[in-house]
């Protein structure tokens, strides 16, 4: 099978030829029907974090299971799935208490030392990134890292539902808990913050403010319904949103993760107002409160992958987009085939554009 691999960090995806290995117990194997370009993954490919080479990236993905291990209950041969990079346990602290998100169960993940699941031709093993490995014409998963979905669902939009969206409606509707009439900023209108400004609207905020740098992308928030809208790097952009809503946001949600949009989201909070990062920090990196911010009673807090819990929540999100609720339509720039994954990355350094989804024949 065709598969986009790093080999160099800073260096062009290779298209190459490999073998993946049979399901174990509970692995599922699924033909990739198509997989979203994200943040995320630039992050790993130029450098910034830290990832065992050769590997494939890739992790916001739909497709279609095409065998099963042994054990797997939860999914079948020719269901509709969208996979998720939050693989859950069941059993830790984490997935008990609610946070499946925060899962550090060793069971749906690769170990160090474990028999390579794919292969060059030479036998020469490449990693799987985040345990996913989206950018190939197969992918090989632990059951509880993918859910079945409605399979009316086109699965080129369904694949953006995997991260940018789970991320960004995970925000609203589970680590912020927005209700109907608070106000929400949002920091970065990429895909994450696209999605995230949607899922504010179908909450019921009031006041939506999209905050970004490129006209068309504020425009393009609009469409998903912002109803401000803010140059992110105008020298007064934090002094705009306060006048604007008199005092400052209920939530501000920074979901690019650039440091200066991190301490815009914090600037811009009213008394008691909440700071959510979701964008991925340069590591080291710190966000912070100040002492007057926290006696005004301030937070701020993470939101990893928007503290889904997928298997609930991505089925829900597919009803909204088949309901007419959710605009994933909009949030999708383009779909493109596995040999243009480098050109799609050069859009997305360069910011002007929304989503880019590879489609696989």
């Amino acid at each position: 099978m065709k598969a986009a691999i790093l080999t160099q960090a800073g260096k062009p995806l290779e298209i190459e030829q490999v073998m993946m290995a049979k399901p174990r117990a509970h692995e599922v194997l699924i033909r990739t029907a198509a997989c979203g370009l994200c943040h995320s993954d630039l992050h790993f490919i130029d450098g910034l974090y830290p990832q065992t080479l050769p590997a494939i990236a890739g992790h916001e993905a739909a497709g279609i299971v095409e065998a099963v291990g042994s054990e797997v209950r939860s999914v079948k041969i020719g269901d509709a799935v969208v996979t998720c990079l939050s693989a859950f346990c069941g059993q830790c602290e984490f997935c008990v208490t609610g946070r499946m998100s925060l899962c550090l169960g060793t069971a749906t993940r690769r170990a160090v030392g474990d028999e390579a699941r794919i292969t060059r031709p030479d036998g020469t093993p490449v990693a799987q990134m985040l345990n996913l490995s989206a950018f190939a014409e197969m992918m090989l998963i632990h059951e509880n890292a993918c859910v079945a979905i409605n399979p009316e669902m086109p699965l080129d939009r369904a694949a953006v539902i995997g991260c940018a969206v789970t991320t960004g409606a995970g925000a609203i509707f589970n680590a912020c808990k927005v209700t109907p009439g608070e106000s929400v900023a949002v920091v970065g209108c990429g895909g994450v913050g696209l999605a995230t400004i949607n899922a504010a609207k179908i909450a019921g905020a009031g006041r939506i403010i999209a905050c970004d740098p490129l006209p068309e992308k504020r425009a393009l928030a609009v469409k998903l319904g912002a109803t401000d809208v803010v140059d992110a790097m105008a020298d007064d952009a934090g002094a705009q949103i306060i006048e604007m809503t008199g005092g400052g946001v209920h939530h501000a949600i920074e979901a690019v993760g650039r440091p200066a949009s991190g301490d815009l989201a914090v600037k811009i909070l009213r008394r008691g107002g909440t700071a959510t990062i979701l964008g991925m920090m340069p590591l080291g990196h710190k966000v912070g409160l100040s002492a007057l911010d926290m006696l005004a009673s301030k937070k701020l807090q993470g939101a990893l992958m928007g503290g889904n819990h997928f298997p609930v929540d991505i089925p829900r999100l597919v009803d909204f987009y088949l309901r007419g609720l959710l605009d994933l339509d909009s949030i999708i720039a383009e779909t493109i085939p596995l040999e243009d994954i480098n050109a799609g990355f050069d859009k997305m350094r360069k910011g002007d554009a929304a989503r880019s989804v590879i489609t696989f024949g």
